[in-house]
């Protein structure tokens, strides 16, 4: 019988496409609050936290939503399979969101850490499923699958600044983070709807033993992060969010060091999957030195945005005359939106005339394009310290910063998740997707720290930490690009 179809696709790729939108959704309308709802005064409904422990505190939690998808993939190959994964990691993140709603300081750090294991398990079974589809299809289709897929992601988080932001900025922030939980609820419907579409991938764990093995030691991990969340919240352990932090992110590292380490000595590879897993941990720095940069959207770049943006453009219809800040994060999922078919065609086109860009020199491509939005957004910065106390630019400034971030990451991200589920060894696949996200995850922390340091009481230095961002950037992209070949090498026949 015929596959159903949608859009020349697996009709699978619509429920994952809807699924994820939903959850995007849910994602970057809290995004868009967070670091303004912490930094906002209690007399206005925030929690009156500055500026470094609140933009450290959202690079930890997007660190550990990504961190925590390396278990999530783990979960799914050992326990539960990918589409149970899928729906029990929605239902844990509307949860999180409806306790954001809450409105107790307390309940409000509990959600955030609800959300962290909801999204560490959806996420990359999500992303794996995706992969299954275009199991026996050209490298070609499975690159144009990943960029529709992608697409549904930034049409989520177009619509989330804009809904949530709006709603949190202007009317309540609880409303807001209720309305990301509802929506997320509306994926999750969807998704049961239409599962029958999706390809059945099991656990890979059969034997009773072994799923009690493996249940026991999920337990005794959950045990494990629940002892060190209770010791920091009741303040048994002291430690400041900036410290936290830092060494959240050494522990980042040192995980992904043992994983791989774990994957070449004990996972019984061949020479051609131990050469494919090397180029999954060039992707893995590759990633966390992107990210490092382009998530500064909701942390550094959306404070610029309050604090040195003329928002008065379209400010009519509010009482203080300013578009909410938050809009500004909705720019680079809809040019992700808009550009995504172009450069899903422009794959598939140079992949039928063999010109198509090795998945390296993608990735160099995308890191430059990432370290050139930091020159524009230096300059706007040299403007605001040249002009003096008050001074504010034109929104062109983050617009043209978000769109050669954009260009960026369609050249990096759909395409490394893309080339990590043909790299990956099938019996590693959920847990060589979650080593994807734990790349992004580190580069996510290390933008909260970043962030710090270029609020308002350190503007004078903006334009010199933006400039040192596009030098490392740059650099890495550039290193990527000549050593393309030798890379390609290690990757054999994927491409």
């Amino acid at each position: 019988m015929q596959q159903a179809q949608w859009l020349g696709h697996p009709r699978g790729l619509a429920t994952l496409f809807f699924t994820e939108m939903w959850e995007r959704f849910t994602f970057y309308g809290m995004r868009s609050l967070l670091v303004l709802f912490m930094t906002a005064a209690v007399v206005d409904g925030g929690l009156g936290i500055s500026e470094k422990d609140a933009t450290a505190i959202y690079g930890l939690y997007l660190g550990c939503v990504y961190l925590f998808a390396l278990p999530g993939g783990w979960v799914a190959d050992r326990l539960t399979g990918q589409r149970n994964a899928v729906m029990l990691g929605g239902a844990i993140i509307a949860a999180g969101n409806f306790l954001l709603a809450v409105g107790n300081q307390t309940v409000f750090f509990l959600g955030l850490v609800v959300v962290v294991l909801g999204v560490g398990l959806l996420k990359p079974n999500i992303s794996a499923m995706v992969g299954q589809l275009y199991k026996d299809r050209p490298g070609g289709e499975r690159d144009a699958g990943f960029l529709i897929f992608y697409m549904g992601i930034n049409i989520g988080g177009t619509m989330a600044p804009l809904l949530v932001g709006t709603i949190g900025e202007k009317v309540s922030w609880q409303a807001g983070f209720a309305l990301a939980g509802g929506l997320m609820i509306l994926g999750l419907v969807q998704f049961w709807m239409t599962r029958q579409h999706l390809p059945a991938v099991i656990p890979i764990v059969r034997s009773p033993e072994e799923r009690q093995r493996s249940l026991r030691q999920l337990v005794i991990g959950l045990a494990i992060f629940a002892a060190g969340v209770a010791a920091v919240a009741s303040g048994a352990v002291s430690i400041t969010p900036v410290s936290l932090s830092q060494y959240t992110g050494l522990a980042m590292v040192l995980i992904a060091f043992f994983f791989f380490g774990y994957v070449f000595l004990f996972g019984k590879l061949s020479s051609e999957e131990a050469k494919r897993v090397a180029v999954i941990v060039v992707l893995f720095f590759g990633a966390a030195s992107f990210f490092m940069g382009f998530e500064l959207a909701g942390s550094g770049f959306t404070v610029f945005a309050r604090d040195f943006t003329d928002r008065s453009l379209f400010g009519g219809s509010f009482a203080d005359g300013q578009h909410p800040a938050s809009w500004y994060q909705t720019l680079n999922p809809l040019f992700v939106v808009l550009f995504s078919p172009v450069f899903a065609a422009l794959w598939v086109q140079l992949g039928r005339r063999n010109l198509e860009p090795s998945v390296p020199v993608k990735f160099g491509l995308g890191l430059i394009q990432m370290a050139l939005g930091f020159v524009v957004i230096a300059w706007a910065a040299h403007l605001v310290v040249q002009g003096g106390e008050g001074t504010k630019v034109l929104p062109v400034w983050l617009l043209l910063t978000y769109m050669l971030h954009t260009f960026g990451e369609l050249c990096l991200s759909p395409i490394g998740l893309s080339a990590v589920t043909k790299l990956a060894p099938p019996r590693f696949t959920s847990q060589m997707m979650g080593t994807w996200f734990a790349g992004t995850a580190l580069g996510n922390l290390l933008s909260g720290l970043i962030a710090g340091h270029l609020g308002a009481e350190d503007i004078q230095h903006a334009p010199d930490r933006f400039l040192m961002i596009f030098f490392i950037g740059g650099g890495i992209g550039l290193l990527l690009v000549l050593l393309a070949k030798p890379i390609q090498k290690l990757m054999g026949g994927v491409k």
